[in-house]
């Protein structure tokens, strides 16, 4: 398990931006389209199970780029982003919720997110 600094961890959410957008819009997608292959479902012009087929599958290869970095993929509805790291001597998550401008927050390992504060300037 990959322990970052905040540095670090700064830099690989920067890295991963590209990807996340990506993983954002692939899953409004897969959403759009799933719920249009329900029952009484709205048609979409983004297709049909095939498409949501392929999606789901960039879906999983989003996920697997983004867990290869050993950031922890805690939600991804909305994405939410744990880097494991040290602060003070105690072993901490850095918290990357989606929407947040950057890595400013973070948590006990112990408490999840409920107990998320923000980082000491």
């Amino acid at each position: 398990m990959a322990l970052f600094t905040v540095a670090e961890a700064r830099a690989e959410l920067a890295r991963l931006r590209p990807t996340l957008d990506r993983l954002v819009a692939v899953r409004a997608d897969a959403a759009e389209l799933a719920a249009s292959l329900s029952p009484g479902g709205a048609p979409t012009p983004l297709g049909g199970m095939p498409e949501l087929k392929a999606a789901e599958a960039l879906l999983d290869e989003l996920i697997t780029t983004v867990q290869d970095t050993g950031v922890h993929l805690k939600g991804l509805a909305p994405l939410l982003l744990d880097f494991q790291a040290e602060l003070g001597g105690e072993e901490v998550l850095l918290c990357w919720l989606e929407g947040d401008a950057g890595i400013d927050w973070y948590h006990r390992v112990d408490l999840g997110f409920a107990g998320r504060r923000p980082l000491p300037s």
